[in-house]
C-alpha cells in the first residue's frame, strides 16, 4: 500500500482532535469523507488505528505508535510543497537545520510548526546528523544551525541550552516486568543505535556499561530508535535509549531509569555569529516551545 499525504493528514488531525467533527472541520472535509479516508487507511494497513465507542474516539496501540512519525511526515510534506511553490515563484529562502537521534522529543516539531506559521516564505531543510557532523557543517556553512550535545566551545559560534536529556534502560515488558538495574543486565544481549548514526551517543552508552562493570555484548545495531525498540520488544536484546524514545509508544517495551549521574546530557542549539537573519526567529520559536508543555 502507498500512503498518501492526504491520508496521513487525516490520521494526524483525528489523532490530535480525537473527534471526527472537529478533525473534519480542521481539514475542510465533511465528516463522512473523513470517516471514509480513515477506513481506507486502516484497510490498507490491515488493522485499526482508532477505537470507536459511543461518543468517544481513542487511539489504538498501533495508532499511538504511528502518531509522532506521521506528524513529522506531514510537516515534511507541507514543507516540500511550500519549497516547490517558492522555487517556482523565485522567492525561495531556506533555513538549514541539523538534528540528532534524540530528535528533541516533540520540542523540535513544535518549534518548526510555530516558525512556519510566522515565516511562511521560508523553507526548512532538515538533516539528521550526529553532533560532530552538525558542528562541522555549521562551521563550514552547510548548515545554518544545529542541535548538538554540549558543551561546544568555538569563538565563531553562539549557543543556547534547550534541554537536558536522560538515558533509560529499555527492556521487553514480558521478560522484565519489574525495574532492573544496568548491572543486572551484564549478561544480556544488547541492541544499540549504530555508531555510524551517532558516534557520541554510542560511546556514551558504552561508557555507562563500563561504569557498571561490564562491556556489553552488542548483537544488533540499528539506525533508528523505533527499530531499536521493536527489536527489544521482540526479545532480541535490551538497550539504552534517549528518554524521547518513550514518546514512540512501542507496545511491549518498558523503560527504567539509570541512577548514575552520567546518564544524562545537555542539548544545545548552535549557530555561527555571522548567521542571524533567520536563526534568531527560529531560536525564539524553540525557546517558546520549550516553555510550553
Amino acid at each position: 500500500m502507498s500512503l498518501s499525504t492526504d491520508a496521513l493528514k487525516s490520521f494526524v488531525a483525528l489523532a490530535e482532535e480525537l473527534h471526527f467533527g472537529r478533525a473534519a472541520l480542521r481539514l475542510h472535509l465533511s465528516q463522512p469523507a473523513l470517516s471514509k479516508q480513515i477506513q481506507r487507511l486502516e484497510a490498507g494497513l490491515g488493522g485499526k488505528l482508532f477505537a470507536r465507542t459511543t461518543g468517544r474516539v481513542l487511539l489504538t496501540a498501533a495508532g499511538e505508535a504511528l502518531q509522532e512519525r506521521a506528524r513529522l511526515l506531514v510537516a515534511d510534506a507541507d514543507a516540500l510543497e511550500s519549497f516547490a511553490r517558492q522555487a517556482v515563484q523565485g522567492s525561495l529562502r531556506c533555513l538549514r537545520i541539523g538534528f540528532g537521534i534524540t530528535a528533541l522529543g516533540d520540542l523540535l516539531p513544535r518549534a518548526v510548526i510555530a516558525f512556519r506559521k510566522s515565516h511562511p516564505g521560508v523553507s526548512l531543510e532538515m538533516q539528521d546528523l550526529g553532533s560532530r557532523d552538525q558542528l562541522e557543517r555549521v562551521l563550514d556553512g552547510r548548515l545554518d544551525l544545529g542541535f548538538v550535545r554540549m558543551p561546544v566551545s568555538n569563538s565563531r559560534l553562539e549557543s543556547v541550552i534547550v534541554l537536558r536529556e536522560q538515558i533509560l534502560i529499555a527492556v521487553s515488558a514480558h521478560r522484565f516486568p519489574r525495574p532492573v538495574s544496568l548491572q543486572s543486565l551484564r549478561n544480556e544481549p544488547f541492541v544499540f543505535i549504530a555508531r555510524s548514526t551517532s558516534g557520541t551517543f554510542y560511546n556514551h552508552v558504552l561508557e555507562l556499561c563500563r561504569a557498571a562493570g561490564f562491556v556489553p555484548h552488542v548483537v544488533q545495531e540499528a539506525r533508528e530508535n523505533f527499530t531499536v525498540l521493536n527489536l527489544v520488544r521482540a526479545g532480541l536484546g535490551v538497550s539504552l535509549v534517549a528518554a524521547a524514545a518513550r514518546r514512540m509508544r512501542v507496545p511491549g517495551v518498558r523503560f527504567y531509569p539509570l541512577k548514575n549521574a552520567p546518564a544524562s546530557w545537555t542539548i544545545g542549539m548552535i549557530w555561527r555569529r555571522d548567521c542571524r537573519e533567520l536563526v534568531e526567529p527560529f531560536k525564539r520559536a524553540v525557546l517558546a516551545a520549550r516553555k510550553t508543555p
